[in-house]
């Protein structure tokens, strides 16, 4: 069975225009409802650089109580993570650590030794309020910027995190130029090596390329894996034209046909991906 890691933040946050609170917090709800293993719901950064997320909170306020579905909150920095810690729902810390200096600057404002120290903070956060960090190593197969790029970079981070206990971290394909043998080297190399570690996959993807990514993934022991209904969403920090998620659609049919249990509510998805098209599609 694979862990649903299903992204509305990550949908959310680069749309053009505005979403209101109401809105959110109902397709939240909705989402709520499907079975997903954790819902990427928002983000706790400055409001002037991402405004989508401003109302995070507030949001926050108005979900219901008592899914199995856990709750994973964007961080970028100590404040943010101070702030998503005072939150009982929330059980994950997102923190996006880019291997490339140039993606980190323009993401966080910092370089990656400054990111490296944040991390460690925030681990400490983590720990001493209950929660669990889980770090993206963005830019994980590689960047549009000309900044140095090997798997070698990816394995000498991935055991930075492992020496600091950090439980969770996903490969992030942030800008959709991953190919199906970088990501199976990454995963068979990643996987065996760290068993102590949750591995997974938050891939951008062209609508042609995502199942072999996924499946690269897949062959290779990776189990928990990003996606958005109908493949909205990417990294508004990176670059102007967005490389939307995985389509939670598609991993739903890349289950189907290798035969894998499907923990997912079928007329719950349905609702929700109609109630995504209310807000992103009209």
């Amino acid at each position: 069975m694979l862990k649903f890691i299903e992204c509305p933040r990550d949908a959310m946050q680069g749309w053009p225009k505005q979403i209101s609170t109401a809105d959110k917090t109902a397709y939240l709800n909705t989402l709520l409802d499907v079975g997903f293993d954790t819902l990427d719901f928002g983000s706790f950064v400055s409001a002037k650089a991402i405004p989508q997320m401003a109302d995070t909170a507030e949001v926050l306020k108005g979900l219901r109580t008592g899914s199995r579905t856990k709750l994973l909150s964007i961080v970028a920095n100590v404040r943010g993570a101070e702030e998503a810690v005072s939150h009982d729902a929330i059980h994950y810390l997102g923190f996006p650590f880019s291997i490339s200096e140039t993606f980190q600057l323009r993401n966080t404002n910092k370089t990656i030794a400054e990111a490296l120290e944040q991390v460690q903070t925030i681990q400490e956060l983590c720990v001493k309020n209950s929660k669990q960090l889980v770090i993206y190593i963005s830019m994980g197969f590689g960047n549009p910027y000309g900044d140095p790029y090997d798997a070698a970079t990816v394995l000498y981070w991935a055991n930075a995190f492992a020496e600091l206990e950090v439980p969770v971290i996903s490969l992030a394909d942030t800008v959709g130029v991953a190919q199906p043998a970088g990501i199976a080297q990454l995963f068979a190399q990643l996987i065996p090596a760290y068993p102590e570690i949750e591995f997974g996959a938050h891939f951008h993807s062209t609508p042609q390329a995502w199942e072999e990514k996924i499946a690269a993934a897949y062959d290779n022991g990776c189990r928990r894996f990003d996606s958005a209904i109908r493949g909205i969403g990417g990294c508004p920090m990176a670059q102007d034209d967005l490389v939307g998620n995985i389509a939670t659609e598609n991993l739903v049919a890349f289950c189907r046909s290798r035969n894998i249990t499907i923990p997912l509510d079928p007329e719950q998805f349905s609702a929700a991906g109609e109630f995504a098209d209310r807000i992103f599609l009209h």
